[in-house]
């Protein structure tokens, strides 16, 4: 099936003649590759049920930039859309419940646009088998329109397709790049690898069309499919059994984390009670041990378990009397002192402690 655009004069009301009935074709020639397009009732009916089938409207747009966006990076606002096709026998196909943008009233109303060009496919006889869009235009043929159109066509997906380029005859730049941008090949893809990418395609509808529908299967039917399959899972509704939604696992990941800490200053409490109790830790470390479990736990546990008990705070060595001339601010003796080095405390605190002790 080939792609083409047309044109049609224009008005702005909810009805829009899109085709007329039997044959026709476009000011500059077209079409090429068929004698001329022609549509009557039979073929009608099965566009009307084509658009009788869509979930979403056709798009009516300005000078098929729908078709060019992508080349052009402009947008591609819409002038209209319409749901409902309508087959008058002797006049053609209309568009019956056509919607107007206000920017395109006024225009239309102005006489800055006069035409409607329909896109359409048609097979090798010039039949109109399908219909993808319209636009409002002035200019029926488009600059670059021949070279777009191919690129949407990409041939005819014949039996032996005949290749696009060859050595002799190489792709032209502008239609190789249409093309890239089509098939989604990356920035720089050569003549083989588009004519590669067609054939994979053209391989891959040949493979499950039977003989009826080898004339209607083209590449935009391969990207509708594509499409509608990503819509499918994208509209999919999530089994519950096997989700959960994002907002529950995070406040669930909040509440285990508050939990986990919880947990853990409670460890490292009993750890520092547990010490200090035990005469492995003195007063002033207290605040150290504390930061330091809430780091590292098991270090800490480490630390505590293979300390030895501070004979000095388990028991006054003069049995609780202060010895004879010593307020408690006398030098420590060596023991002392290399205990303190051990410790990581200092001397000043450590006599503080002593004082402490024997005051009370």
């Amino acid at each position: 099936m080939a792609v083409a655009a047309c044109s049609m004069a224009l008005t702005a009301s909810n009805e829009l003649q899109l085709l007329p009935a039997g044959t026709f074709s476009a000011r500059d020639g077209r079409p090429n590759d068929a004698p001329a397009w022609h549509i009557d009732a039979a073929l009608a009916q099965t566009l009307v049920a084509d658009a009788a089938a869509r979930a979403t409207p056709y798009v009516i747009d300005y000078e098929h930039q729908t078709m060019l966006a992508r080349q052009n990076g402009q947008p591609a606002p819409a002038a209209g859309w319409f749901s409902k096709l309508e087959w008058r026998e002797g006049v053609g196909l209309f568009a019956t419940d056509v919607q107007w943008t206000d920017r395109a009233k006024a225009m239309i109303g102005a006489q800055e646009y006069r035409y409607i060009s329909p896109v359409i496919g048609y097979d090798k006889t010039g039949a109109v088998t399908a219909l993808f869009m319209a636009a409002i235009t002035n200019n029926p043929a488009i600059d670059g329109m021949d070279a777009v159109l191919l690129a949407a066509a990409s041939a005819h997906f014949a039996t032996t397709p005949t290749p696009l380029s060859t050595q002799e005859n190489p792709m032209e730049p502008k239609l190789r790049e249409q093309l890239r941008i089509l098939l989604n090949l990356p920035a720089g893809a050569t003549d083989a690898d588009v004519q590669g990418q067609l054939d994979s395609l053209s391989a891959l509808v040949k493979q499950g069309q039977d003989s009826t529908a080898a004339a209607s299967t083209d590449l935009f039917t391969v990207i509708s499919t594509q499409r509608a399959t990503i819509a499918s899972l994208s509209a999919a509704t999530p089994d519950p059994t096997r989700y959960v939604p994002i907002g529950l696992m995070q406040d669930l990941q909040g509440r285990y984390s508050a939990l986990s800490a919880e947990v853990n200053a409670s460890r490292v409490d009993a750890v520092v009670k547990g010490a200090l109790d035990a005469g492995k830790l003195l007063p002033s470390q207290e605040a150290w041990a504390r930061e330091y479990g809430k780091q590292n736990l098991a270090a800490l546990s480490s630390f505590v378990e293979s300390a030895p008990p501070i004979a000095l705070l388990n028991g006054m060595q003069t049995g609780g009397k202060q010895p004879p001339g010593d307020d408690g601010s006398a030098a420590l003796t060596a023991a002392q002192k290399d205990m303190c080095a051990a410790l990581g405390v200092s001397q000043e605190d450590f006599q503080k402690t002593l004082k402490a002790e024997k005051g009370a």
